[in-house]
């Protein structure tokens, strides 16, 4: 069995001593965030994950889902008390609105405590993520009627909530979408069609369930612009705010999945079920975008959270695990084997792991920050840069993070050997519950399809060019600094890689736009080890103030950062080479000959 202890050391660092996010004090909930607010709700976060929701994370993944006759579905054994105990504790509201129940902290804050459950449980951490999201995208597109009926239940965990876009016939390609609403004179609409792959689509945890569902109103234009996007409650509601009969839709069946089994993913049926509009007609997207967009910094977490609890588990096993020699002679003689962690390449494993995910941690974090900065700073110009930053990093770190959370489980599935492949020991479901965060929430293809198609030039390029002139302010700025130079210059090199790089999109995407398609990955990838490489010297920097401390967390942390530089960012240029061989030779075969 596995076992999780949330990253507390860390985390703190990241929050307090990288980001310092005490410096802004002056904007609303972070007065609230001082340093030992934040060790307490991280401490008590880090004890719900590890005792609580980590414990049933094996055994909900092999009990799973189960759908009853009546299209009801019940949750593993142990999810409705973890789910009570979760409610109970506020957590779901922790950088809510306070005028709908939320605790107004930092959404910086609720990140951190997000990569925890997801570490822990991350099936589990699906449930009240996807009310979130659903809560988010009512509180900036719904009317006050609607935030007032809908918001305060589904921020105090009461209520759950999804989100509706596949369908049988379309996934990505939301234009083909048959999903019809019908208008009844009365506000509301029939809503009819069938969605398939709704992550907690029905369960047990909540008594009601706001689905949030893209469908077409007759005589809306074809394709995309012809969407909207509607509430559609599991019960309806009486006038007195109880909850009435039930609505037309019901959960047709449980997609039975390679992971997260825990999570039941549903094929929702919808028979003039009864919606309300959310936000304006035929602009469904948009609305849905609040969502998806928080749903996609989600996933990365989940990808970054996978990778710290296969890390933590591997390294216990190559600590305890006898087998071979050190090749510069025996280490434990008086045993009959060294521990495997002797061995450079389990070494190499882990260090490829650690310094990822430590790297990952810090980015994550101060793209957050960015979130808070867009919704909270009075200042026209960074609400601009956070908006522009968020675009930007959205779909490096959906996909980056959960294209290395994935290879990063199977490296400490490797490490672990063939008690890595059985079931018993855990690290095998890390590896499958890994693997739909690659796919969902816009497959990540699709996001670097993104990336250089919609976000390098939108804007004018503004976005990527803040962030250089950024990252050359920084290795300028501390150029003095001896010690920092190997990260810098290493953040010089893969910058000025990605700015070739970005140049020679511009020359040659727009003449052939499959040169666009054939380099978009290696693009991302090489955009975020750009992203890794600042968060790293950041927090080499913040290191480095402390390293004669006495305390073996900062030297371990600047020992760690020196391997991304050295053994990591070498990737920028192979990613380089990569991308300026355009898609001649991709492209090149008939379809046929495959």
């Amino acid at each position: 069995m596995t076992t999780y202890n949330a990253p507390l050391k860390d985390m703190q660092f990241v929050l307090n001593e990288v980001l310092q996010i005490s410096k802004y004090s002056n904007l609303p909930g972070f007065a609230d965030a001082s340093e030992d607010i934040v060790e307490a709700i991280l401490e008590e976060g880090g004890k719900l994950a590890a005792n609580v929701l980590h414990p049933i994370n094996h055994s909900g993944d092999k009990e799973g889902c189960t759908r009853h006759d009546d299209g009801s579905v019940t949750t593993p054994k142990g999810f409705k008390e973890a789910y009570e105990t979760y409610k109970e504790g506020g957590w779901q509201g922790l950088s809510f609105d306070p005028e709908y129940g939320g605790q107004g902290l930092p959404y910086t804050i609720a990140v951190a405590v997000s990569e925890m459950v997801s570490a822990a449980n991350m099936a589990f951490g699906m449930y009240p993520g996807l009310a979130r999201g659903a809560a988010e995208a009512i509180y900036h597109h719904g009317t006050d009627d609607q935030k007032q009926q809908y918001l305060p239940n589904m921020i105090s965990g009461e209520w759950g909530g999804t989100m509706n876009l596949t369908e049988p016939h379309c996934g990505t390609d939301l234009g083909l979408l048959k999903s019809k609403a019908v208008p009844q004179g009365d506000g509301s609409y029939k809503i009819s069609g069938q969605k398939i792959f709704i992550s907690a689509g029905e369960h047990d945890l909540t008594d009601q369930i706001i689905h949030l569902v893209l469908a077409r109103i007759e005589g809306a234009p074809e394709g995309v612009k012809g969407i909207s996007l509607f509430i559609v409650p599991k019960f309806l509601m009486n006038e007195d705010g109880s909850l009435g009969e039930r609505n037309g839709v019901s959960c047709g069946s449980i997609e039975e999945k390679m992971g997260i089994h825990a999570n039941s993913t549903c094929v929702l049926n919808y028979d003039d079920a009864t919606g309300w509009l959310l936000g304006e007609e035929n602009k469904g997207l948009k609305a849905m975008f609040t969502m998806m967009n928080e749903a996609r910094l989600g996933v990365g977490l989940q990808g970054m959270a996978i990778s710290e609890v296969a890390y933590q588990n591997g390294a216990s096993y190559a600590k305890d695990r006898l087998q071979g020699r050190a090749l510069t002679g025996a280490a434990e003689p008086d045993k009959p084997a060294d521990p495997i962690i002797v061995h450079p390449d389990v070494r190499r494993m882990l260090m490829d792991h650690r310094a990822f995910t430590e790297g990952a941690r810090a980015w994550m974090y101060w793209t957050a920050l960015y979130g808070d900065l867009q919704d909270k700073s009075e200042d026209e110009a960074t609400r601009q840069k956070a908006e522009d930053y968020m675009g930007l990093m959205t779909p490096m770190l959906k996909s980056y993070l959960t294209e290395k959370g994935y290879w990063h489980a199977t490296n400490a599935q490797q490490v672990l050997g063939g008690h890595g492949y059985i079931q018993e020991w855990g690290m095998e479901q890390f590896v499958r519950d890994a693997r739909i965060a690659m796919i969902y929430e816009g497959a990540n293809g699709i996001q670097a399809l993104d990336l250089v198609g919609r976000k390098l030039m939108k804007d004018g390029g503004r976005a990527w060019q803040t962030f250089f002139a950024e990252v050359d302010e920084f290795v300028s700025d501390n150029k003095d600094n001896e010690e920092l130079k190997p990260f810098l210059d290493g953040l010089a090199l893969a910058k000025e890689r990605t700015q070739e790089a970005t140049q020679w999109m511009a020359a040659n995407a727009m003449q052939n736009f499959n040169h666009a398609g054939a380099s978009s990955m290696d693009y991302l990838c090489l955009f975020s080890l750009t992203c890794l490489a600042y968060a790293w010297a950041q927090s080499a920097k913040a290191a480095l103030e402390k390293k004669d401390a006495g305390d073996e967390f900062y030297k371990n942390k600047l020992i760690t950062g020196r391997y991304f530089v050295e053994r990591i960012l070498p990737e920028t240029g192979m990613h380089l080479d990569k991308i300026k061989t355009g898609s001649d030779t991709m492209m090149a075969m008939p379809a046929e000959a495959f």
